[in-house]
């Protein structure tokens, strides 16, 4: 077989025509996903991107992984230590072997592992290409040209992987001014008024709404389509089109990826294509714009479509994944080696047949921005907080988001039971993975000892000042009684 895995950085499945969404962002992903399995309630267990791509690659989530923070010491895997082998144990379980083992060679295009310096990500590849060296900022025309000249060498070639990875809905949104605003008479989401616009305002914390540039609303002249504050509802459209843009530029030029294995005698029914994303990203979830930097759905929700030759065609699950679960599913579909190390619960029977294989709940991870921990199960979505980033957010949220996917409605109060119920099976989730792991520490707890999350560490004396410049004093007040030992 012949696989196609695009990886597209900071892809909300709520933006994907495919997903529903009204604007025309990815009639390419959508032709695909009208040919294979289109999974809705899909999760990053452990966000944002280092943290993401680590749990997929280990199939294991980061509490047991290791790598949950940008920084520090849990930006990395921990050593194997003694009872490491010639060649190391993720050297054999990472997802890219499972491809090699199964006889597949291997090519990836994509300049993560130097962006985060996580050089396990190459693992399993034999064949890297980042020649841009942008480190995540590259626009997907400096991309494509490395994966046509891979297709046009290879693609004639049978049982092969390329994994490409496009950046173009990341921040910044960087797409080139002369391809225009294809939703420039579009309306955005409808779930945005002025009262919330008014209301976020008076908010504090990174990416909120008068500071999206993080901690101000600095507007870099490089890339115009990402502003620096959402103040008004035209300000909100724009704001959104930056993003959407983005994500049909990107599909444009999938569509190109397509076009060249058609040229080269590949059509699309006789290819595999797995497409995915590391996270999403908050456009307004939470009061947060422009980032990913929570626990919550729209940080953790992403979108995993397969197609699969000889699989299912047009179908939708419903069932609760996360991305840990690739690594099993992967080895159910080629028939190699499952291992006991994986977190990842296997569903490739909905592949195969349509059967349902999902989870009663998932509990998801953020370490790098705040640290949290959720529980996603039934329609709730438990947040927990630990470290809240400089958000000023309670230390228990709890939404109903199939009556509020925006996640405007803190319901904790009302349902004191489903909060108990939450905790129970996060602490049960706790309970086992402590006791499977390697270390005697959770990575969450040894973050908070450091410091705190490190897009959070160290900034809070300089956005004191910023909060109380732009008339929001009373939060630079809480932070400071929330934070003492950082004043």
């Amino acid at each position: 077989m012949k696989i196609l895995f695009l990886d597209l950085d900071t892809l909300r499945p709520d933006h994907l025509g495919c997903y529903g969404y009204h604007r025309n962002t990815s009639p390419n992903i959508d032709k695909i996903a009208a040919k294979g399995v289109r999974f809705n309630e899909y999760y990053c267990t452990d966000a944002p991107c280092l943290p993401s791509r680590s749990a997929l690659l280990t199939g294991q989530f980061g509490i047991h992984n290791g790598a949950v923070n940008h920084g520090g010491v849990h930006a990395d895997h921990p050593l194997e230590g003694k009872d490491r082998n010639f060649r190391s144990t993720y050297s054999r379980t990472n997802l890219i072997s499972v491809f090699r083992q199964a006889g597949y060679k291997t090519a990836s295009v994509s300049p993560f592992a130097e962006r985060h310096s996580s050089f396990w990500f190459t693992a399993g590849f034999n064949e890297v290409y980042n020649n841009i060296g942008k480190d995540g900022n590259e626009s997907a025309e400096e991309v494509l040209p490395d994966v046509l000249s891979w297709i046009e060498r290879n693609a004639s070639n049978d049982n092969w992987l390329l994994h490409v990875n496009f950046w173009d809905p990341h921040t910044p949104y960087r797409v080139p001014q002369e391809y225009g605003n294809p939703f420039e008479n579009d309306p955005p989401p409808s779930w945005m008024t002025d009262e919330i616009i008014k209301e976020h305002n008076t908010l504090a914390g990174p990416h909120t709404s008068l500071d999206i540039n993080m901690y101000d609303d600095y507007v870099s002249p490089e890339f115009p389509r990402q502003l620096g504050k959402v103040t008004n509802m035209s300000e909100w459209k724009a704001f959104i089109d930056g993003y959407d843009v983005g994500i049909r530029y990107m599909d444009d030029h999938i569509g190109q990826v397509l076009d060249a294995l058609e040229k080269q005698s590949v059509p699309l029914d006789d290819l595999c294509v797995i497409i995915t994303s590391d996270h999403g990203e908050n456009m307004g979830e939470l009061g947060i714009y422009a980032e990913h930097g929570t626990a919550d759905r729209a940080t953790c929700r992403i979108p995993m479509i397969i197609k699969w030759v000889g699989g299912k065609e047009g179908i939708v699950d419903d069932d609760i994944h996360g991305n840990i679960d690739l690594c099993p599913t992967v080895a159910d579909l080629l028939g190699t080696e499952k291992y006991d190390i994986w977190d990842g619960e296997s569903y490739a029977k909905v592949i195969t047949s349509g059967e349902s294989q999902g989870r009663d709940h998932l509990v998801l991870s953020q370490c790098a921005h705040v640290c949290q921990r959720s529980v996603r199960f039934g329609k709730w979505l438990y947040m927990r907080t630990y470290h809240d980033g400089y958000h000023l957010f309670p230390r228990d949220m709890l939404f109903d988001i199939e009556s509020d996917p925006y996640e405007q409605h803190n319901v904790a109060d009302k349902y004191p039971e489903v909060v108990r119920e939450a905790v129970w099976l996060y602490l049960n989730w706790h309970d086992k993975m402590m006791e499977t792991s390697n270390s005697v520490s959770d990575p969450l707890w040894t973050v908070m000892q450091e410091g705190g999350p490190f897009h959070a560490n160290g900034h809070l004396k300089r956005y004191v000042e910023r909060l109380r410049e732009t008339g929001r004093a009373d939060k630079a007040e809480l932070l400071i009684q929330r934070h003492p030992r950082e004043f």
